[in-house]
């Protein structure tokens, strides 16, 4: 089963049943926050050799929670947000929906 600190933890499952009668399970789409609309916890400028893992941790003790960091930028692809040094990333309050 998920982490629960996977961002996919709370999605639900269905299953697909093919037309020989197969069922495969799967999950639910995880529709994507507006990141603007999050509550603000911080906002952090990109420095040299950031990455999306480091500021996770010292944002939320947990380099894995970077994904929550994608969200609250509404970026589909990580390494774009620590591109451009002295961008500003927004820190978004950590909800437990997913």
């Amino acid at each position: 089963m998920l982490h629960p600190n996977s961002r996919y933890y709370r999605i639900a499952t269905a299953t697909f049943t093919t037309a020989d009668g197969r069922q495969i399970g799967y999950l639910r789409r995880r529709l994507l926050p507006a990141g603007a609309a999050m509550p603000l916890l911080a906002e952090v400028e990109v420095t040299g050799g950031d990455r999306l893992d480091l500021i996770a941790d010292r944002a939320f003790g947990d380099p894995e929670q970077f994904w929550r960091i994608c969200d609250a930028n509404d970026a589909l692809n990580p390494f774009d947000l620590t591109a451009e040094i002295g961008r500003l990333l927004r820190v978004a309050v950590p909800t437990f929906e997913g």
